[in-house]
């Protein structure tokens, strides 16, 4: 039976929901460190997910803390939610967001926000390396406009996507692509391979590439453009963004389920159906506190 995966921060919890929300149970507990980015190897039965480390300090009101330290981490578990497996320990980077994977290959791939890089590792945290470098040093961290925060692959013909969010409503977020394999005598900081795709969008967020050559992608920006679930065309070329959702509190995940159907997560703690086929546009669930990833499984 697929269900929905979804981190939840106040929880500090995994929960296990159905698609049509009526279920929700907690596969994990006691996840610490704001985890963020979530996916699911359903060959060999593990779940894996980032965390971006604890905040250097609390938030101001409305606020959200600073996250420079570097003690960013990777984990996983069983589909039990048990054989708790740590793969890249606190500290092997800075801020972990959206995770994707070529299990076929063997390699797990995430966004390092913070610490302006996207990275990549074998299954078992081996061989980490950057693919993409955004800034480099403090003053660079402090810009927000070099920090990557979604990311997903064209593995057919070996592209990756990722975000740039850009500040908090500032409409200043950007999507771009490259190839997997770094060019001959590039290096992650300097690679002209690089393709911007758009620009000026209100804060892009996670990213999910669909079989058809389309990409989606929720905003958590200003509304009306921002807050929204969104999506565009970008094989053969891209095409212009289209909103397909709105109305979110702080849109952060995103699992699709075919190219019509998809669910949402925000940070107001909902998860919302979106089904362009019938106009389903609705919240199925609120299973706790403010959400960050999703990912659909088939736990058995």
């Amino acid at each position: 039976m697929t269900e929905l995966l979804a981190l939840d921060l106040k929880a500090r919890a995994m929960h296990a929901i159905s698609l049509d929300g009526s279920r929700v149970r907690t596969l994990v507990e006691g996840l610490d460190a704001t985890p963020d980015g979530i996916v699911v190897d359903q060959g060999r039965g593990h779940i894996y997910w980032t965390s971006m480390g604890a905040p250097d300090t609390r938030p101001e009101p409305g606020g959200e803390p600073p996250f420079f330290r570097r003690n960013g981490k990777i984990e996983r578990v069983d589909f039990a939610g048990e054989q708790r497996t740590t793969i890249v320990p606190a500290g092997g980077f800075t801020t972990g967001k959206q995770l994707t994977a070529d299990f076929a290959a063997g390699r797990l791939y995430w966004c390092d926000r913070e610490g302006m890089q996207v990275l990549t590792c074998d299954l078992d945290g081996g061989d980490l390396h950057a693919l993409v470098v955004t800034g480099e040093g403090p003053e660079d961290a402090e810009v927000v406009r070099n920090w990557p925060v979604g990311i997903c692959l064209d593995l057919d013909r070996r592209l990756l996507y990722w975000t740039q969010k850009g500040a908090s409503k500032a409409g200043d977020g950007r999507i771009f692509r490259a190839p997997l394999k770094l060019p001959t005598g590039a290096s992650p900081r300097h690679r002209g391979d690089i393709e911007l795709l758009w620009q000026d969008l209100p804060e892009p967020i996670d990213l999910e590439l669909l079989d058809d050559g389309t990409l989606v992608w929720t905003d958590r920006g200003k509304a009306p453009e921002g807050n929204t679930l969104n999506r565009a065309t970008v094989q053969p070329a891209p095409g212009p963004p289209q909103i397909l959702s709105s109305g979110y509190r702080e849109a952060i995940g995103v699992a699709a389920v075919s190219e019509s159907r998809f669910y949402v997560s925000d940070l107001g703690g909902s998860i919302r159906l979106v089904d362009l086929s019938d106009g389903t546009d609705e919240v199925i669930a609120r299973p706790g506190g403010p959400l960050t990833g999703l990912a659909l499984a088939d736990l058995g």
